[in-house]
């Protein structure tokens, strides 16, 4: 699937998904429909084992929701818009592939939000600031950015952080736990290689991606359980993957002292 809002593109096992609205990259519910079809195709494509999401352009990953959008919709239109991307993002969050962040440029606000609904986020070394602005226009972070980045880096901090509403560099996004690593990169292109690069290292055959995915759904589902829950569903996970072809090739290659080979089934 491809758009003019969210770009879409397979290669060696990585779904590629470009948020495409210049020069901001803001979404509008539109954009939020093609981002959620574009989700649904990765998850489908068993040839899809990572999923990289990115922002068209140098200089914005995501600059969050379209704000002339906003002031010019009811209020009735505002809690769709929201709930419908919220739905979307949680879509994103629990697709039982590896989920990167490629944060490209500037990432605030909404943008932000998207980001956090990923597994890791990587971003390019000084083409970005970083944020929650939103107390700014008098709202909150209303895509889930008051609850995924207060279990990213703890309520204090979350709180400051979204009260303050100020917007800061990678380097301070990475010593705070927002960002997980930082890419040097002369260019745009050089970036998107290298983060492409690093995706490919999570595939097939030298990754097993099904327990990619299951080590990313335990996480991402277990840690809202009680504790007793999140091992009851780490348990079914961890059968799921015992029964499967990739863990017999992995317990056969260690025994035989070979590297192993995954199929992803």
């Amino acid at each position: 699937m491809a758009t003019n809002l969210v770009g879409y593109a397979v290669s060696e096992g990585v779904a590629t998904i470009t948020l495409n609205d210049p020069p901001m990259n803001a979404y509008t519910h539109e954009m939020m429909k093609d981002l959620d079809e574009a989700i649904l195709d990765a998850r489908f494509d068993n040839e899809v084992h990572v999923i990289v999401l990115t922002g068209h352009g140098e200089k914005f990953f995501c600059a969050g929701a379209n704000i002339r959008m906003l002031s010019e919709v009811d209020s009735t239109y505002k809690y769709y818009f929201c709930l419908h991307a919220n739905e979307t993002l949680a879509r994103l969050e629990q697709t039982p592939k590896l989920v990167i962040a490629a944060i490209n440029g500037h990432c605030v606000g909404g943008g932000l939000e998207v980001a956090l609904a990923c597994d890791l986020r990587l971003a390019r070394r000084g083409a970005s600031r970083i944020g929650l602005p939103e107390v700014n226009l008098g709202v909150l972070p209303g895509t889930g950015g008051t609850q995924r980045l207060a279990r990213l880096v703890g309520k204090g901090r979350a709180i400051q952080l979204m009260v303050e509403g100020e917007t800061f560099d990678v380097e301070r996004a990475q010593d705070l736990g927002v960002i997980n690593e930082i890419v040097d990169a002369a260019t745009h292109e050089e970036f998107l290689d290298k983060i492409l690069a690093y995706a490919r290292q999570f595939t097939p055959p030298g990754k097993a991606a099904m327990a990619v995915g299951r080590i990313k759904r335990a996480v991402q589902s277990g840690a809202e359980m009680a504790l007793e829950q999140g091992l009851a569903l780490e348990r079914e996970l961890q059968a799921e993957l015992f029964a499967s072809a990739d863990a017999k090739e992995g317990l056969s290659a260690f025994v035989e002292k070979r590297t192993a080979k995954f199929e992803a089934r």
